[in-house]
């Protein structure tokens, strides 16, 4: 594969689909469920070399000459190694268990994912729109309906501690005024003691 294999393959169908991807080769634009990525340069070179050569092992000598020039002086191993890392984690995916982007030990990489050309943009299904709400339906659907009745015994036995809580503290507080109250006026009356008659001071 020499140098002009991406430009042969941007001037191809426009428009490539995979998965929850969308690709706008024109604008070098990649969208996941309508929502713009930020994948651009030469992360999103290599997406395009890996896709358009899909099935197939992509050498790591061919990625080198798809993205730098002969005489371009860089450490190729590591920036190939970068750039494939910034590619899966865009695409939300890990070495472990890869969906789109596989690595092939002691050779290069393949796309393992099903790749879709249009010269025309690709229809946004029901999914790509609302992809929340139809989950949500999906597990309502799925999941049995429990019963509230947990929450409502919670919520009756929370009350019922409050209102004993209350009682409580307004008996003890009827105790403490009708036992202690009086004692506490009859030892401060006798504490105060008036001044003897005549007695100056």
């Amino acid at each position: 594969m020499d140098s002009g294999f991406l430009q042969d393959a941007i001037r191809s169908a426009r428009y490539v689909r995979f998965g929850p991807f969308c690709i706008d080769q024109q604008r070098q634009q990649v969208s996941r469920h309508g929502t713009r990525l930020r994948l651009q340069g030469k992360v999103f070179q290599v997406l395009m070399v890996l896709v358009h050569k899909q099935g197939e092992v992509v050498s790591r000598e061919e990625l080198k000459q798809a993205l730098w020039p002969a005489d371009t002086h860089v450490n190729y191993d590591a920036n190939v190694n970068t750039t494939v890392n910034k590619l899966r984690q865009a695409l939300g995916e890990s070495t472990e268990k890869p969906l789109y982007i596989e690595t092939i030990p002691r050779k290069g990489y393949s796309f393992i994912g099903n790749a879709e050309f249009s010269d025309v943009p690709f229809p946004v299904t029901a999914m790509e729109k609302m992809p929340a709400a139809e989950s949500d339906d999906s597990d309502q659907q799925s999941a049995p309906v429990s019963p509230p009745q947990p929450k409502k015994w919670i919520t009756i036995l929370i009350v019922l501690l409050i209102l004993a809580g209350m009682l409580i503290g307004a008996g003890v507080a009827t105790f403490w005024i009708s036992h202690f109250a009086p004692q506490i006026r009859h030892s401060a009356r006798h504490n105060v003691s008036p001044l003897a008659p005549g007695k100056i001071c």
